[in-house]
């Protein structure tokens, strides 16, 4: 037979055509040979159940890259994927028969018997070892660096690295591009590549053997029984194209009942099998993908070049990075190609490959910079190509509507990462974020949550989306669930809430329930949560368990939800965090404080979005007279610690919210737990003053850890609740002497952490108790309180940082309120620098510096009291004298001086330009 060109005639049939899968050269190869040849049908590598799916190839629905899915029915998450590039050989045969009107057919181990053979697994031979049939099952001799030489022992063999090697070369990847990929079909025997690559292949089965694949030699075995069925049913002009290292394989002879004898014991499963879109990214090896490529989106620009592929390449390249912004002429594209053929003349490469053309977008179009290289290689070098799949293809019902909701929500699966802003007041944005939340219930990433940037209203939501090959399986696994996809989260979303074993696990299944538009399964869910809740009783989980079922009230009312159930069990939940919470506190360690630090918080903030969802309106300024009328009376700390603490229902300064008990509200159908009239508050505006009456407790109790009391007074103080002078007089309490350094630093991080630095900016009493405790720290504890210290004040924005710095340095005389604070002697501030503190810093910068070596300044005792005072104990009066003007004058000079009136100055040297830079 000769081909149509009249070129050479292929004179053994069946023609062996072994390829390199994804290769363009092969590829080429073998459109070339099959025009010469013409056979009469075309056996690819692939699983035999997918020949039903061939004939979809033909039309324009089915876009490269995709790939062939095979699944178990009754376990979707155990699948295979069979990928097909345009430059793949397999698919250009593919085409090639369906342009033809040739039969084309798969001829590998069926899915059936792949799905079910584990890894590993071997089948079930009577000797546990194969029959001896076959290519390299015999006895073969040991290649060098080899084990024994049995097929089960020996080690994989790499066919390309031991062919390169033998060549010359150490790189088999360049070695196969220079003598296959970039050379094109032979121009008078097509075939003459083919048997090429055979008699090479031939030499290394015979030396190697299987390579340490046992299962290619089931697959073999079967490849070999199909092509026996395929001659009676075609005749002998028959092409077969698969991978080169199979080919002596089907070359061997054998019998066909050696052949069964390989296959007996396989284990089966139900499959089904579909196309898939794939991406160029999950060819690249990086993707894991077994039979990967490096340059995908290279290997295909060779495929698609007519002609001059560096000068067409370098073009998109240079087109590439101008989209970014960077300066490109035609000049750098001329100089580009010029140095990536010289480097091809001077490696002895026929052809410019991807090294020689990196190494010349490097040195010309990105002087010299891998960042936009980087792009490069991202964009095009791989590539987020994205194959489409014809409507027509077999898919279970869930994929269906999955597509339908897409088309309908004009929401189209891209390979390249995007980001999605969605505002929930429309309707299509509505859906949107409802389909994307029900696909991440069923276990679909398709979507991720961002940050929102331009708003933080529970209305907008961003969206991170991208979409992978895989989660084709994941929508296969998830059709268990459902026929569509509204269903499929619903049943999911029940099953899970039975299945849920942590509180916290419930309450955030209730959440995505809202958020994805399942108000069907959160009777079932608010069952489970209502059961969980009343048998759990760790505070801990329950105050994990509080923020989600408030997120999910404010949810609820931005989508129109009904959440009044939800409402009723997260204020049920909320008193039983207020009652087992002070208990919860005691005898913690610094883990365990940490953590219960952050349930306050979290708890805390709950409760006053709470309020305001069941009060209906922001209640801060209502709860905030509750502590302090508008004209500012003045609390009394004993009445306020004994009366709120211990009753719950009175306000700061001890009176009555009501005037009779067992007050109800009018029609809301509930009564206050202590039995008082509110002055008509709503129920909400009761749970935040049962919380306030809490964190009073845990701000006085002394076994609560220290960074869990400060923080209680931070809160308090937050919210209006606890007056500054109050305030000033709990942290003197545990900053006093008596105070480990430890529990005093612990109770510093609890209150200043967070944000608490611009609390300090603007209450120079707190700064000031904090400055004279850090400066009477014992030298020998500085170090133990040092990184609780670091870890609080390196939180804080760099120009609070430098505020608190300066109101250290120059004490705070000029700001308002400055008067009445010089008046009255706040240790630790000064007009001018105290000189003294600044030479307790000497011997250890001079030890730094080498300047006094042999001084030993280890334990060097500070020249300085705690409060400030010079060695003979007086104190410095010239900041009650002085006017601010000589402070003004004097600005300059002890802004690059005064930096030695610092209290960590007198601990070891550490740099105290601002109060929170202790220790740097």
């Amino acid at each position: 037979m000769t081909g149509a060109d009249g070129g050479t005639a292929c004179d053994t049939w069946p023609l062996l055509l072994g390829i390199r899968h994804h290769g363009p050269g092969s590829a080429r190869a073998v459109r070339a040979a099959l025009d010469a040849a013409r056979p009469a049908a075309v056996l690819i590598e692939g699983p035999p159940e997918a020949d039903a799916l061939i004939p979809l190839a033909a039309g324009p629905g089915l876009r490269p890259p995709v790939a062939l899915l095979a699944h178990a029915v009754d376990e979707p998450g155990r699948s295979a994927f069979w990928p097909f590039a345009e430059f793949s050989p397999e698919w250009v045969a593919i085409r090639w028969a369906l342009e033809q009107g040739v039969p084309a057919r798969f001829f590998d181990l069926p899915a059936t018997h792949t799905l079910a053979w584990e890894d590993g697994e071997p089948p079930a031979w009577e000797d546990g070892e194969p029959p001896a049939s076959g290519p390299g099952v015999a006895d073969d001799p040991q290649g060098p660096g080899l084990g024994p030489a049995s097929d089960g022992d020996r080690m994989r063999v790499d066919p390309l690295a031991v062919l390169a090697e033998a060549a010359g070369h150490d790189d088999p990847e360049r070695w196969w591009e220079d003598v296959v990929e970039h050379r094109g079909p032979g121009a008078r025997d097509p075939f003459a590549p083919f048997a090429a690559v055979a008699e090479a292949m031939g030499a290394l089965r015979e030396r190697y053997g299987a390579g340490g694949r046992r299962r290619d030699l089931v697959r073999e075995a079967h490849m070999r029984l199909r092509l026996r069925e395929a001659r009676k049913e075609f005749g002998s002009a028959l092409a077969v194209v698969c991978g080169a290292w199979h080919v002596p394989a089907l070359r061997e002879k054998t019998t066909v009942t050696a052949d069964r004898a390989l296959l007996k014991g396989l284990p089966k499963i139900k499959t089904d099998l579909t196309w898939v879109p794939w991406t160029h990214r999950r060819l690249a090896r990086a993707g894991g993908y077994g039979a990967g490529i490096d340059s995908p989106g290279w290997y295909g620009h060779l495929f698609r070049a007519p002609d001059r592929p560096v000068e067409r390449w370098l073009t998109k390249v240079a087109g590439l990075l101008r989209e970014e912004d960077r300066i490109v002429s035609s000049a750098h594209v001329i100089e580009a190609v010029r140095l990536a053929e010289t480097l091809a003349a001077l490696r002895g490469r026929p052809l410019p490959g991807l090294a020689e053309t990196t190494d010349a977008v490097r040195a010309v179009l990105c002087d010299g910079s891998d960042v936009p290289l980087a792009l490069v290689h991202d964009r095009l070098v791989v590539g987020d190509v994205l194959g489409e799949v014809p409507e027509s293809a077999p898919a279970v019902p869930l994929q269906r509507d999955l597509a339908r909701r897409q088309r309908s929500l004009r929401l189209k699966p891209e390979a390249l990462e995007r980001e999605l802003e969605l505002d929930l007041r429309g309707e299509t944005d509505a859906g949107r974020s409802r389909l994307l939340h029900r696909l991440r219930l069923l276990g679909v990433g398709w979507g991720e949550p961002a940050r929102s940037r331009g708003s933080t209203g529970t209305f907008r939501e961003t969206w991170l989306l991208r979409w992978e090959p895989e989660l084709s399986v994941r929508v296969a696994e998830a059709g268990v669930w459902g026929t569509t996809v509204h269903a499929a989260a619903r049943a999911k979303a029940e099953a899970d809430a039975t299945a849920a074993r942590a509180l916290a696990d419930v309450t955030a299944l209730a959440e995505q329930c809202l958020l994805a538009g399942l108000p069907d399964a959160l009777p079932v869910v608010m069952r489970v949560l209502a059961d969980r809740a009343a048998l759990d009783t760790d505070v801990g989980h329950l105050a994990q368990a509080l923020p989600a079922l408030v997120r999910s009230l404010r949810y609820g009312d931005v989508r129109g939800t009904d959440t009044g159930a939800l409402a009723e069990v997260a204020a049920g939940l909320a008193e039983r965090v207020f009652v087992g919470l002070p208990p919860a506190c005691a005898a913690l360690d610094a883990d365990a404080a940490d953590e219960m630090r952050g349930h306050v918080d979290d708890v805390h903030t709950a409760v006053g979005l709470l309020t305001e969802t069941l009060a209906g309106t922001a209640t801060g300024g209502a709860d905030g007279a509750s502590g302090e009328e508008a004209g500012g009376r003045d609390q009394a700390g004993a009445e306020e610690g004994a009366g709120a603490a211990g009753d719950g229902g009175r306000h700061e300064d001890g009176r009555d919210h009501g005037d009779g008990e067992g007050g109800r509200k009018q029609g809301g159908g509930w009564a206050e737990r202590d039995g008082r009239d509110h002055d008509g508050r709503s129920r909400g505006g009761g749970l935040r003053e049962r919380w306030r009456a809490v964190l009073r407790v845990l701000s006085s109790r002394d076994t609560a850890p220290g960074v869990i009391r400060g923080r209680a007074v931070r809160l308090l103080l937050d919210e209006g609740a606890l007056q500054p002078e109050e305030a000033a007089r709990l942290m003197g309490l545990a900053l006093s002497p008596g105070t480990p350094p430890a529990a005093a630093a612990a109770w510093i991080e609890g209150f200043a952490g967070g944000g608490g630095g611009l609390l300090l900016v603007h209450d120079e009493r707190l700064l000031g108790l904090l400055d004279t405790w850090l400066t009477g720290v014992p030298a020998e504890s500085f170090t133990d309180v040092l990184p609780l210290l670091r870890r609080t004040f390196a939180a804080y924005e760099p120009g609070v940082r430098r505020t608190l710095g300066e109101l250290v340095r120059r004490g705070p005389g000029e700001r308002p309120g400055g008067a009445a604070a010089r008046g009255a002697g706040i240790p630790g501030f000064a007009a001018e620098p105290d000189t003294a503190r600044a030479d307790a810093v000497l011997p250890v910068l001079r030890l730094l510096l080498g300047l006094d070596a042999d001084q030993d300044t280890t334990h060097a005792t500070p020249k300085v009291t705690p409060h400030g005072r010079t060695p003979d104990g007086k104190q410095d009066d010239k900041r009650d004298g002085e006017q601010d003007d000589k402070r003004d004058g004097e600005q300059d000079d002890n802004r690059a001086g005064g930096r030695a009136g610092t209290p960590a100055a007198a601990h070891g040297g550490a740099d105290h330009d601002s109060l929170t830079g202790v220790g740097t």
